[in-house]
Formats: structure tokens, C-alpha cells, sequence
């Protein structure tokens, strides 16, 4: 509440307690809100209330912005909408945000958001960019045994996922932008009756995260053109008859070097090795011990600040999965878990930075880093990879690519 002022009358209640009320949210009163609901008595009732008062600034922008007509609403805006992301989504900016970036790559304006069809069930965020469900449900502590029901749900979404990706990944090659990519993923996605998941999630203004280079993970598809020897990686959910199914692979463009041929290799089998311990009883934290031993006899390093995760309903849920050695993950594998397993590997140091965009996560020292991530289902004598490649499934270069499906 820094910056409010005495400006309400007494007879006003404060949102917290329902005592006199003196003071004013400041960010109210410059969107003009009405003092009902704003006004609190104390900087401590004030601060106790902002996680869920915040709310209200934001359904007024929106509203705001439902009100407005396009030409207002463009006002503002360069004429072909392309603009910077900033604060996760939620802001733009027509200028290259300063930041000591730390390799060669840069971000670069980013289309309008894309459209999805009324028809096409949307998970709650899909609107307001805000997960209502996930944060408060048990899941986020319990790690859910799946119906049959709900498995054959899964298999249809993972299937889909798949058939996403790949079309994505015909595409690739020096020239073609990450948001044209994102362009095909959104459609393929609405074509084939689901919505993509990653859409507004959190305010995630793009369909799938495209990760060039040094981003570790959850790059925004933007105007850059890839170039030859890029490494890329595109991420895919799809949320259909309300499950997810998760998956990403790594690509490359054109011609690329060795070290990069290798960091990419590296990083699929460290996936495949992960895969190949699911099971009943195994412990969850066994999956990072596993990666971490074989990426660094590659002298390679695995990144600590983002994990696998349970998913159905749910797009993240428990369990976690650290990918790293000597992690804290609780629990046991038992049939009919489903959770992904997405190792990130960077051919330099293990940490990383956030661009101002409030997503991308790009290395610290600016090496490049690859990713593969499966679905898995764990059935009772092993796994079934709920996301595996298809025969049709295009091939990657250079890379010596299994299609198990179970194990």
C-alpha cells in the first residue's frame, strides 16, 4: 500500500476486518475502482489482503479491454501488433528490454495472441490466465492413482501431443520462424479438437515454448528467423476431454557441430535411461541419479530449477521429479501413475537466468542446453510411454532415436 494516502471517510469498512477504514489501495484509485473494497484500515491488513485483492486490479483491465473497441484497443499498438513480451506475459513493450543477456541470442517482438475456437473445451485459465483448480487441489500433495478411464483419456491426449509435435518438427529448417512453428502447433492442436495447453497459462501468451540455443526451456515462439547450426527445442501440450499429454524433443537446424551434436545425444539417452528404471516400487528420486551419472560422464551438467511432474487433469501435479543426483524426492512408483520425465542439459554450468520476459530460462555462462521429455504411465510390470514416437514420426538427424512404447 506504499504511496496511499488518508482519503477515505471513516464510514467506509476495510476489506480485511470490517473496522473504520482510513486508507486506499493506490493502484485502485488509479484505475478509478470504487473505494467499496479498497479501502483498509491499517499497512498490515493491506498486506494480508493483496494476494487474493490483487485480483481486482486485474478483472478490471480485463473488462476494460472488453469494453474497448479494436481501434481503441490499437490504438497504442504498432499497426502489425508484433511487440516485446514483458512480466510473464502480461505486458508488451514496442522496445528490446536491457538485460545482461548471456550468449548470442536475443528475444524479438512477438505476435498477437492466437485464437481458439469457442467450441473447443478450454481449461479454466484459458480466459483470465489464472489456474483456478490446480494451485489448491490435493494433487499438489498426492500422487493419483489413475482410472482406466482416465488412462484412456491420457492415451488419446498423448496421441495428439504427438501428432503435434511432429507436424512442428516437419517445418524446421533455417529461415523459419519459432512463431510460425507456434502457428502450426496451434492449429494442428484446434484441428484435432484440443486446445493448447500452454495458451495463457499463467498469462504464457503463445501455444508451445520453443527453446533456441542457451534457453534451457520456456522460450516464447517470436519473428526470429532460426539459422543454420541452431539447436531447438519445441515443447507440446494438449489439453483434450479434459486431461494433458506433455512432450518435447530437440532439433536441429541445418548443419550443426559436433559438441551440439553431442549434448543433444547425450540428453535423449539420458531420457531413455530414466525411462528404463520405471517400475512399481522404484523411488522417484532414482530418476535423477540416473540422468545425473550419465550426463556427467559425458561432461555435461543438469539443471536444478525445473523438474518433471505429475500430469492428467491436472496440467502439473505431483509428483516431482528432479532430474539432478542426491535430490529430496518423496515417494515410490506404483501402476497406474502418470508423471513426465524431461531432462534439461547444458554443455556448461548447471545454473541459470531469466529473461525480462519473465519465462525464457536461458544458461548462466550462455552454453547451449538441450531437453527431451516423454509422458509415462507406469503400468504393473513396467512403463508405458504414453508420448512415444510414432512410425511416422519424422526422424532426427544424427540422432539414434528408440520408439519403445513399453517397457
Amino acid at each position: 500500500m506504499t504511496g496511499g494516502s488518508e482519503v477515505v471517510e471513516a464510514t467506509l469498512s476495510c476489506a480485511k476486518c470490517s473496522k473504520p477504514a482510513h486508507l486506499q489501495c493506490p493502484k485502485c484509485v488509479e484505475l478509478k475502482l470504487p473505494r467499496e473494497g479498497a479501502a483498509f484500515c491499517t499497512q498490515d491488513c493491506f498486506k494480508a489482503s493483496w494476494s487474493s485483492h490483487k485480483s481486482v486490479h486485474l478483472k478490471a483491465k480485463l473488462s476494460s479491454l472488453a469494453t474497448e473497441t479494436p481501434s481503441e484497443q490499437n490504438a497504442a499498438l504498432p499497426s502489425d501488433g508484433w511487440l516485446y513480451c514483458l512480466r510473464k506475459g502480461q505486458s508488451r513493450t514496442p522496445k528490446i528490454p536491457h538485460f545482461d543477456w548471456t550468449g548470442m541470442l536475443r528475444p524479438y517482438p512477438i505476435s498477437r495472441k492466437r485464437v481458439v475456437p469457442a467450441h473447443i473445451d478450454q481449461p479454466d485459465w484459458a480466459n483470465d490466465g489464472i489456474p483456478k483448480i490446480e494451485p489448491n487441489s490435493d494433487l499438489q500433495h498426492v500422487v493419483e492413482i489413475k482410472t482406466p478411464e482416465l488412462i484412456e483419456r491420457m492415451r488419446e491426449a498423448c496421441r495428439i501431443g504427438r501428432e503435434v509435435l511432429d507436424a512442428a518438427a516437419r517445418i524446421i529448417k533455417p529461415g523459419v520462424t519459432t512463431d510460425e512453428i507456434d502457428a502450426v502447433v496451434h492449429e494442428a492442436t484446434v484441428a484435432a479438437g484440443g486446445y493448447p495447453s500452454p495458451l495463457n497459462y499463467h498469462f504464457f501468451p503463445k501455444s508451445c515454448c520453443t527453446s533456441v540455443n542457451e534457453v534451457i526451456c520456456h522460450g516464447i515462439p517470436d519473428a526470429r528467423k532460426l539459422e543454420d547450426g541452431d539447436i531447438i527445442n519445441v515443447d507440446v501440450t494438449v489439453y483434450y476431454k479434459g486431461v494433458h499429454g506433455d512432450l518435447n524433443e530437440t532439433f536441429f537446424v541445418g548443419n550443426v557441430d559436433e559438441a551440439s551434436q553431442r549434448l543433444v545425444q547425450c540428453t535423449y539417452e539420458c531420457l531413455e535411461k530414466a525411462i528404463a528404471i520405471v517400475k512399481p516400487g522404484v523411488r522417484f528420486r532414482e530418476i535423477g541419479e540416473v540422468i545425473n551419472r550419465h550426463a556427467t560422464m559425458s561432461g555435461l551438467s543438469v539443471v536444478k530449477s525445473y523438474c518433471g511432474h505429475g500430469i492428467g487433469e491436472l496440467f502439473h501435479c505431483a509428483p516431482n521429479i528432479p532430474h539432478y543426483s542426491r535430490n529430496k524426492a518423496v515417494g515410490v512408483m506404483k501402476a497406474g501413475q502418470t508423471f513426465t520425465i524431461e531432462p534439461m542439459i547444458n554443455a556448461g554450468v548447471w545454473r541459470d537466468r531469466m529473461w525480462p520476459d519473465g519465462w525464457t530460462a536461458v544458461t548462466a555462462d550462455g552454453k547451449r542446453s538441450a531437453q527431451f521429455e516423454h509422458t509415462l504411465l507406469v503400468t504393473q510390470t513396467g512403463v508405458e510411454v504414453l508420448t512415444a514416437r510414432l512410425p511416422t514420426s519424422p526422424k532426427i538427424d544424427q540422432i539414434s532415436l528408440l520408439s519403445t512404447r513399453v517397457l
